[in-house]
């Protein structure tokens, strides 16, 4: 009866366990779609600086560009050294559009601030994602010492979002 017991336990732990890696991302789906995110970041805040008469937003979102301008380059780094290939840019600027275009609407201020909190948000959760499954130590690397800088942007996002709200 011990030994039915202890099988039982041990098949329901690896199908458990097997239940838990079949969600977790592959290496190409977490650089595919955060460098997606990046890109989209920087072609939303270079559009803030063109359209916004906002100091703090264009700021904001010259920061925005070089944070994530930064951070995609060292994710193509670990992806190249991986020998994991990296989106086109023309992949990565139609995902990018695809993302601006769902923010549209009201004062371009209001709607940047909103785009910025809920792509942040998003973001967050990949990364999040990709440090709790990854079994690849250099994009999990990279994700916790991207992680509080992007968790820092959502914090200035929100500011931004609640002083434009108004």
């Amino acid at each position: 009866m011990k030994l039915r017991t202890y099988s039982l336990r041990a098949t329901s732990l690896a199908l458990l366990l097997s239940s838990v890696s079949a969600f977790a991302a592959s290496p190409a789906t977490f650089v595919d779609d955060a460098s997606a995110k990046g890109m989209a970041e920087i072609q939303t805040s270079q559009l803030a600086l063109d359209k916004s008469q906002s100091d703090d937003v264009k700021s904001f979102a010259q920061m925005m560009i070089t944070d994530h301008t930064d951070a995609n380059q060292k994710l193509a780094a670990i992806a190249t050294n991986l020998n994991l290939k990296t989106a086109s840019d023309a992949e990565l600027m139609d995902k990018a559009k695809k993302m601006i275009l769902q923010y549209r609407s009201g004062s371009f201020d209001k709607a940047y601030a909103a785009n910025q909190v809920k792509a942040h948000e998003q973001t967050i959760k990949v990364f999040q994602d990709e440090i709790k499954t990854s079994q690849t130590p250099e994009l999990t690397a990279f994700a916790k010492d991207t992680l509080p800088k992007l968790q820092d942007h959502l914090k200035m996002a929100k500011q931004l979002q609640a002083k434009y709200n108004k």
